[in-house]
């Protein structure tokens, strides 16, 4: 109390009573058979739901009475994807027992429908029909598209229109050819040049359509046919004649078996005034021949060469002019063409300086000794001229008065030679 100065007496303790205790113990009831559900047993028996359920109430128990116990199913723990998607309580079951008796009897409840002329047909399997191989191959062959890229084939012309051809190549549907794929050059009346019936050779450039219908053309095939016959003139160092059809500041330009040339200047025997060369006719070889990248280029220069070449033979008694003098010996121009008088060649004697022998712009005869169009060498030779070895050196107008006639024993001399190293 406050104000005496005493504590306040202690009060005694109650001992608390068990609340089992002190409530009144209601009556036992009789057993119970319940039946619980698989789900809902693994509900009770988890101890925490799994996070994806959590929000989800749970779901009250319901106890049923029944007169039998189904036995519980034993706890696996948490439910994963194998137990939601287990097909094992389908095991053994079939679509009659999945689909109830009462879809079963209405199925049977309902007769099928047919026919008279059903009934009196057998039913056939697969066994039962005959299978003919050689028809099915010949089936397929009539199907097998015709022309692919590339191809050469053999066609008639069917029908014309104002941009093109249609050609029959024993397709499904006929090839078409257009107006400017119908040859080289300028073709200004379809109907006259290709007249129905005509029987022509074409190449494919685009395979068949939805329709079954090709593209065909005989301008590619002529320019195909042109490249290889070019191509092979040039393998064979063959001259060609061509016309001068334009030109330009780099040199000229012709046309070869429908292709287009070109002529550069410095090849030209007249270069600097190429521009009057427009509507001649020049010989040409040929320099460049590429089918891919469509260059065709040609040289009158190289074709004069080639013909000289074709003139000359070993043995052969030759008058050119020194052209130019080097350390090596001389060239000789002989007209188109070069040829090489080595200083080992020149004369049988000593000599000192080759200008003892000729001088620059002297115009000498000698023999042929070699010849190589494909690398454009041609060797001279003065030494068997002579009749005694040094004679050139003294008495050169000699020698060359009387070259026809040397010319003819030094033959004997080279001939005799091949053989022996032959």
């Amino acid at each position: 109390m406050t104000g005496t100065g005493k504590p306040a007496p202690r009060q005694p303790r109650i001992p608390a009573q068990p609340p089992a205790a002190a409530a009144a113990v209601p009556p036992r009831r009789p057993p119970q058979v319940v039946m619980l559900k698989r789900e809902e047993i693994i509900a009770i028996k988890s101890p925490e739901p799994p996070a994806e359920e959590a929000a989800v109430p749970a779901k009250p128990v319901s106890l049923v009475a029944a007169p039998v116990v189904a036995p519980p199913a034993p706890s696996r723990g948490p439910r994963g994807d194998e137990d939601l998607f287990s097909t094992d309580e389908f095991e053994g079951l079939t679509m009659a027992d999945l689909m109830g008796p009462a879809t079963q009897g209405r199925r049977q409840s309902t007769p099928a429908r047919t026919t008279p002329e059903a009934a009196k047909t057998p039913s056939r399997t697969v066994d039962d029909f005959d299978f003919d191989e050689e028809a099915f191959l010949a089936a397929l062959d009539e199907n097998q598209p015709v022309g692919t890229t590339g191809d050469v084939v053999q066609g008639k012309v069917i029908g014309l229109e104002s941009d093109g051809v249609y050609v029959d190549i024993g397709g499904k549907a006929p090839g078409f050819m257009p107006k400017k794929e119908c040859g080289l050059g300028v073709i200004t009346n379809l109907k006259e040049r290709f007249p129905a019936g005509l029987a022509i050779e074409v190449l494919v450039t685009r395979e068949q359509n939805a329709d079954g219908m090709v593209t065909v053309s005989a301008r590619a095939l002529a320019l195909r046919q042109s490249w290889d016959k070019v191509r092979q003139l040039e393998k064979d160092g063959k001259v060609v004649q061509v016309k001068i059809t334009g030109f330009n500041r780099g040199g000229v330009t012709c046309d070869l078996e429908g292709l287009r040339g070109f002529i550069p200047r410095s090849q030209l025997q007249e270069g600097e005034q190429h521009e009057a060369l427009m509507g001649k006719t020049v010989g040409v070889a040929f320099l460049e021949v590429n089918p891919e990248t469509l260059k065709l280029v040609l040289s009158e220069k190289k074709a004069a060469s080639a013909a000289r070449f074709s003139q000359l033979e070993i043995g052969q008694l030759v008058e050119g002019k020194v052209a130019a003098l080097k350390p090596y010996g001389f060239f000789i121009d002989l007209g188109g063409v070069s040829g090489l008088l080595h200083h080992s060649s020149v004369t049988g004697g000593a000599l000192r300086d080759l200008r003892e022998a000729f001088e620059v712009g002297e115009t000498i005869k000698a023999l042929v000794t070699q010849v190589d169009p494909g690398r454009g060498r041609i060797a001279l030779n003065t030494a068997l001229l002579e009749g005694q070895p040094g004679e050139l050196l003294v008495d050169k107008a000699k020698v060359m008065a009387e070259a026809e006639d040397r010319a003819t024993r030094a033959r004997s001399l080279i001939r005799q030679q091949e053989q022996s190293a032959g």
